[in-house]
């Protein structure tokens, strides 16, 4: 069995070689990465599974297909065909020793169908220090609710709240051990995630992007200067995370992609320009993101593009 995790693997049709003749055709989720099941039976085909968030292949599509994670090519096919998985059933959530709140009251008391179904709610999540962790969108209706063990008697008001219907994504199991380590709070230290892998490196850059930050829109003076440690800088997801950690300090936020780091640097996210940044160790970098390739296949230089959008915003950046 061959496995591909920490990768982005993308398929695309191909005229001859990787190059401008080739298209888009199949994206699997960063997320999960893809792993492959073995051969199919039967056939000379392999079977990849993963998530996926775009596009499925053209059906008119009969000719070689090319497989890569964005920075190597991994192979190639004669065909490749979409295949939906099964529906997800979500298992019931529980809340357990919750206190509800006035609204949630009067809907338990009247417990008809209308007003247990609570459609849209978000489930917010504190760390250990009590600081805003997460926030989990859900869909849901009260299928049952009990008064719970946790409160210190029948007076205590607190419930075991169970709810059906369509849930958030669970946490997929790599990144389990990411989550654990946030909520403890929020890292004090630099280069906290510079041992992960690429796969866990895109979990924590997914959980810094989505945690709530309660400093946003509040921005420091123009003309500051922030240091870069750019040895951990060998993947995507490290780039934008030694990013985030320059600009706004260990577990910052300062994009997630090119057009998200355009964003931050027009204000909004800790910075206002302009401003100065020092790169150590860019060698890193340059090794490990100047050869890149887009989705559709084609070559692109990565570090190169970071640099021209950084400077296109003022920020004066120099190699160290």
């Amino acid at each position: 069995m061959v496995l591909l995790h920490g990768t982005r693997v993308h398929a695309t049709r191909r005229g001859t070689a990787l190059t401008t003749t080739a298209h888009p055709i199949r994206t699997y989720d960063r997320r999960s990465g893809a792993e492959s099941l073995g051969p199919h039976p039967g056939t000379d085909g392999l079977v990849l599974t993963g998530l996926d968030g775009h596009l499925g292949p053209p059906e008119d599509h009969r000719g070689t297909v090319l497989l890569h994670d964005g920075r190597r090519l991994l192979g190639s096919c004669r065909g490749f065909t979409r295949i939906l998985p099964p529906g997800r059933s979500d298992p019931p959530i529980v809340l357990r020793g919750l206190s509800p709140g006035a609204e949630l009251r009067r809907a338990l008391a009247t417990a008809t169908r209308r007003t247990l179904d609570l459609g849209e709610a978000a489930l917010e999540v504190r760390d250990d220090r009590g600081e805003p962790f997460a926030e989990l969108l859900m869909w849901v209706t009260v299928s049952s609710w009990c008064p719970s063990a946790l409160g210190s008697g029948s007076g205590s008001g607190l419930i075991d709240l169970e709810l059906e219907g369509k849930l958030s994504v669970p946490v997929p199991e790599h990144a389990r051990p990411l989550w654990e380590r946030w909520l403890a709070g929020r890292p004090q230290t630099p280069g906290t995630w510079a041992a992960l892998d690429t796969r866990q490196r895109w979990a924590w850059l997914d959980h810094v992007l989505s945690r709530p930050r309660p400093g946003t829109g509040v921005d420091r003076p123009a003309g500051q200067a922030y240091e870069l440690d750019g040895r951990p800088v060998t993947d995507v997801p490290g780039l934008y995370l030694a990013l985030g950690e320059a600009v706004n300090g260990p577990g910052g936020y300062f994009g997630a992609n090119l057009d998200a780091l355009h964003d931050c640097l027009g204000g909004g996210f800790g910075h206002s320009g302009p401003g100065t940044l020092l790169w150590h160790d860019s060698a890193v970098a340059r090794e490990h993101l100047s050869h890149a390739l887009t989705p559709d296949g084609r070559p692109y230089d990565l570090f190169g593009a970071a640099l021209e959008v950084l400077a296109e915003s003022r920020m004066r950046v120099t190699l160290a």
